[in-house]
C-alpha cells in the first residue's frame, strides 16, 4: 500500500511552549528553577525551625549565670557552653594552695541575670610562685630586707654571729641560703656580724694566792691589776690574797683591770 502525507495543513500542531521552548529543554528548567529552589526552600525551613528558632527563644530569656569557680578550665567551658555560654580566660594567676588551671573567679558573679550567647570571663590559677633566695651576705639588715621584700619574700629572724672578714652590722649570711628556690612569701632569716671575733679571758681563781704570784698570772692572762688594798687579818700569811674584785672564771676581754684586797699582819 503506498503511503500518502497529509498536507501540512492536516498534521497535528505542537502546543505553543514546545514551539518557544523545546521539549528537551523542559526537562532542565524544571529542575533548575522549580526542583531545586523547592528543596532549598525545605532545607531553609528545617534549618530555621530545629536551629534558628530555638537559640533565638532562649536568647530572648534570662537566667542566673552559674557558678564555675573551683571548677578546672576544661569543667568550667563546659558547663557554660552547656548554658549557651561562651568563657575567655582573661588572667592567669599564682594562688598558694590551688592547683594551676582552676578557676579562681569569674566575670559578672555568680548568680547574675544573663542571657544566652554572653561571654563569662574568668581567672584561672597557674599555682604556687617560686623565687629565689638573693645574695645577702655584706649588706645591711635595712637593705637586706628590702631585697628580700622586693624578691616577694618575708624578712624571719635575726640572729647574731661574730666574724672577723666583715664589717658590724652586716649580713654573714641566710637561711634558706642563696640561691634556693623557695614559695613566694615565705620567710628568709639572718645572719647578722655582732662584731670581730675576740678569744674572751677566763678571770683565774687567786685568792690564797701571794701578790707578787697573783701578779704574774694576771699579767700573763692578758689582764691589768687595778688597786691594791691591804687589810689587817691575822689567818693569813702577809701579802696574801683574800678577795678579787672578778669572780673566777669569768669571761673578760684583754685589758680589763682587776681590783685586790691583800692581807697584812701590821
Amino acid at each position: 500500500m503506498e503511503f500518502t502525507p497529509r498536507p501540512k495543513s492536516q498534521r497535528p500542531k505542537k502546543p505553543f511552549w514546545e514551539r518557544l521552548v523545546p521539549k528537551e529543554i523542559w526537562g532542565r528548567i524544571l529542575i533548575y528553577y522549580i526542583a531545586i529552589p523547592l528543596v532549598s526552600l525545605l532545607l531553609v525551613y528545617i534549618l530555621f525551625d530545629r536551629i534558628v528558632m530555638p537559640i533565638t527563644t532562649r536568647h530572648g530569656s534570662e537566667f542566673a549565670l552559674p557558678d564555675v569557680n573551683d571548677k578546672s578550665e576544661e569543667a568550667a567551658r563546659k558547663i557554660l557552653n552547656e548554658e549557651g555560654l561562651g568563657m575567655e580566660v582573661t588572667s592567669r594567676e599564682y594562688r598558694p594552695g590551688i592547683p594551676e588551671g582552676v578557676v579562681v573567679s569569674q566575670y559578672p558573679p555568680v548568680g547574675t541575670k544573663v542571657k544566652s550567647g554572653r561571654i563569662v570571663k574568668v581567672s584561672t590559677s597557674i599555682g604556687q610562685k617560686m623565687v629565689r633566695v638573693p645574695a645577702l651576705a655584706g649588706f645591711s639588715v635595712r637593705q637586706a630586707q628590702l631585697y628580700i621584700e622586693a624578691t616577694g619574700l618575708l624578712l624571719g629572724d635575726i640572729a647574731w654571729t661574730f666574724s672577723d672578714s666583715l664589717p658590724e652590722n652586716v649580713v654573714v649570711f641566710a637561711y634558706p641560703a642563696t640561691g634556693k628556690e623557695i614559695p613566694s612569701g615565705s620567710v628568709v632569716n639572718l645572719m647578722v656580724n655582732r662584731g670581730r671575733l675576740v678569744a674572751g679571758i677566763l678571770m683565774p681563781n687567786l685568792i690564797g694566792r701571794q701578790l707578787e704570784e697573783a701578779q704574774k698570772m694576771i699579767e700573763e692572762a692578758g689582764l691589768k691589776i687595778g688597786l691594791v688594798k691591804h687589810v689587817h687579818d691575822n689567818n693569813y700569811l702577809p701579802e696574801t690574797v683574800m678577795e678579787q674584785s672578778v669572780e673566777a672564771s669569768t669571761e673578760l676581754q684583754p685589758g680589763e683591770e682587776i681590783d685586790l684586797v691583800v692581807s697584812t699582819t701590821d
